[in-house]
């Protein structure tokens, strides 16, 4: 472990106390005079008091909008915080590095290149804000063109970001720096660990920024972790390099930067900057700090102002004079008038595009005529196979793409990715920690370096041990949305899932109905080689994410053998197949449920009902028109899946269809799939559990004759 620690040194001089007005309130400041600026000279001095005061100016007219009931329904004040997110924000290099900042970063964003303007913008959620056109919450900040990422609401979650295109930035031999910016209480999260821990383990190009105001909204500091000096919970840390700093010290907070920056750069680790803060405001504009802390301690913080004290600082070294002070402290008045002028004659974000941007559009989808006609003299190939010989074609087409996941250095705990550590060396395929949300978070956050990266990640070994994952899934559903399609994670997520592999609870589940709640992602579902093949290409290939299902008893199930499709086979997002046509009903069905539903149906047709077997291939989009047709003709509709009936994606296809198609229907829709219980591990258990070729024959049986 590397540790040093840049603290600043007093330089007394008349002390004394001043009076100063903070949102609109008439306060004490003391005047100490304890920054340390060896090093710096007063042009540079002055030209950072003009930067700071322009960033409180904007924090006191973002609550006066929240006053006037303008706009900036969400403010955190960032008083107490000046030198840290001035120091930040200046080190951040525009347009080339990385920074993750948070909702509480006013003055990183100012400093760091977002213009007055443009945060007003944000603050009023118009429709030419940068960030985002209004769609994410105010006072979280962005400029994608430049770097300066949108961040999640989810504090802290970010952290997995900056560390996964630090990965990339290593990967790719680049000398950009990641830049995760948090309060201390989001360090409490264990994806906040993680991202430190994959950090320092792969010694990561990062630095993490901690700006400790001892206070998270209303829980104290004492209350939440083990060391108030929150860096020291990360001591132990192999590579990290810890600079503890004043963080209302905009020099040695900019010494503390620069030391992180240096460090970084040289390949020796990650850094984390651990800032001591004062919160002179309250947490936010709903919180009533008074009523948690005391006269004694408010009155503390605000006597030692950040801004006032640079500002005396100033005066007393005779860098300026009063009046030169006051001139700069009226020109910002004035460019902070101008820039609320323009910003509020600016649009105000149009609601009715809220359907735009939700997920990029597929390489192929429904209507594509790209899915040619494979050989049927082809070799046949497997399931697991396909997918491997897909990932390889894909590998080699594309020098940045990359996988990552558990287990992957062997081939993969099935085998499936077998062949390609060795081929495209640990580089590019290689082993992740045992963190699955870690493995998802830094996928989105790899994925950022460039458009044309594609990272295919195993989520889990098997998709019951996803549940982790969930908070980057969400992440990655609505980034491109968040963002007005300035961003989009290209990643795709592979799963082994489903059961009849006597695997017990967890080792079964299916969770496609679970994704399919979250708009912004695509899930497909394969139950052939071939449309393992197609559909996993597609999806490399798309931007945005897809789940790649793969429902892991068919791996190597002689069913789901296929002719082997040539390099370029695509099978369309969205278009479901008629698997065997017939005239009586119509199954809906995918994965492990299609080859149940097309045994039950060839033994219905000897007892003489002509089921119509639909595979759908993706759930989302889901292909409702082969759906509406078949259903027109038969005017009887089955939805069988493995997943359990109750909460299943059967519910959704079987609403969408009686809501549209009643009038056409003689029989109501009928669903089947596993029971409403966990999947027990014992066989009978598993036989007695799971959707089997009886649940659908009986159904189908009773929807004829209705």
């Amino acid at each position: 472990m590397a540790k040093s620690s840049t603290k600043g040194t007093k330089n007394d001089t008349n002390s004394a106390v001043y009076k100063m007005n903070y949102m609109g309130k008439e306060i004490e400041v003391e005047r100490s005079c304890k920054f340390d600026i060896n090093g710096f000279d007063k042009k540079q001095i002055v030209e950072w008091y003009k930067l700071m005061h322009l960033g409180r100016k904007l924090d006191e007219k973002a609550a006066l909008y929240l006053k006037m009931a303008k706009g900036w329904s969400y403010h955190a004040p960032f008083a107490g915080h000046d030198g840290i997110q001035l120091a930040l924000g200046l080190s951040f290099r525009q347009g080339k590095d990385f920074l993750f900042p948070y909702y509480r970063d006013m003055l990183t964003s100012l400093a760091g290149g977002i213009s007055p303007e443009e945060i007003i913008l944000n603050g009023l959620s118009k429709d030419t804000d940068v960030a985002g056109g209004g769609r994410h919450m105010s006072n979280h900040f962005a400029k994608p063109s430049i770097r300066i990422q949108n961040v999640s609401s989810c504090t802290g979650n970010h952290s997995l970001h900056a560390a996964g295109v630090a990965r990339a930035i290593k990967k790719l031999g680049t000398d950009e720096v990641a830049i995760s910016s948090n309060g201390e209480s989001a360090c409490s999260e264990g994806y906040y660990w993680e991202a430190v821990n994959v950090a320092c383990l792969e010694k990561l190009p990062v630095i993490f920024v901690i700006q400790n105001n001892k206070y998270g909204i209303s829980v104290p500091l004492i209350d939440q972790t083990a060391n108030q000096q929150v860096s020291d919970n990360y001591s132990g840390m192999k590579d990290l390099k810890i600079i503890n700093c004043d963080g209302r010290d905009p020099f040695d907070s900019y010494r503390a930067m620069q030391d992180a920056i240096k460090y970084v750069q040289s390949g020796a680790g990650p850094a984390m900057v651990h800032a001591d803060c004062d919160r002179v405001g309250s947490h936010s504009n709903s919180d009533r700090h008074e009523l948690y802390r005391s006269p004694e301690e408010l009155e503390s913080v605000k006597r030692r102002d950040p801004l006032m004290q640079l500002r005396y600082l100033i005066l007393d070294n005779k860098f300026a004079t009063e009046k030169e002070l006051l001139d700069i402290e009226e020109e910002n008045k004035k460019t902070i008038f101008a820039a609320a002028d323009k910003a509020e004659a600016a649009p105000n974000a149009d609601g009715s595009t809220y359907t735009q941007f939700v997920i990029p559009r597929g390489l192929a989808e429904k209507g594509d005529n790209t899915e040619t006609p494979i050989d049927p003299d082809a070799p046949k190939i497997s399931f697991i196979e396909a997918i491997n010989k897909t990932l390889k074609e894909e590998f080699r087409a594309n020098p940045k793409t990359f996988l990552w996941g558990q287990d992957i250095g062997k081939g993969g705990v099935f085998n499936v990715v077998k062949g390609m550590p060795e081929e495209f060396t640990k580089n590019r395929v290689f082993n992740a920690p045992i963190a699955e949300d870690c493995i998802v978070g830094t996928a989105n956050g790899f994925s950022r370096f460039d458009k044309d990266i594609r990272v295919v990640v195993e989520g889990a070994e098997f998709a019951d041990y996803f549940w982790p994952a969930m908070e980057q899934l969400i992440e990655c559903s609505h980034d491109y949305w968040r963002t007005r399609g300035q961003f989009a994670p290209n990643v795709v997520i592979r799963l082994a899932s489903g059961g009849y592999i006597q695997g017990g609870l967890y080792h079964s589940q299916n969770l496609e109905a679970v994704f399919a709640t979250q708009p912004g992602i695509r899930i497909v579902n394969p139950s052939f080689a071939d449309d393992a093949v197609g559909l996993l290409r597609n999806a490399i290939r798309s931007e945005g994410t897809t789940i790649f299902l793969e429902p892991k008893f068919l791996y190597n199930f002689k069913n789901a053998y296929a002719p082997t499709p040539d390099e370029n086979f695509i099978v369309p997002f969205g278009s479901a197949k008629i698997r065997k046509p017939g005239k009586d009903l119509t199954i809906v069905t995918y994965g492990n449920a299609t080859h149940i539903s097309l045994l039950a149906a060839e033994e219905l047709e000897k007892e003489s009902i002509s089921a119509e077997v639909i595979d759908l291939r993706s759930i989302a989009p889901w292909d409702k028109e082969t759906v509406f047709e078949s259903v027109k003709k038969t005017s009887r509709l089955l939805v069988a899946h493995e997943d359990r009936v109750v909460g299943g994606f059967g519910g959704e296809i079987s609403s969408v269809v009686t809501e549209e198609l009643f009038r056409y229907l003689d029989a109501p829709v009928l669903r089947v799939g596993s029971k409403n219980t966990p999947v027990g591990f014992a066989k009978s258990y598993e036989s007695a559990i799971l959707l089997n070729k009886d649940d659908v024959k009986e159904a189908a049986k009773k929807l004829t004759k209705f």
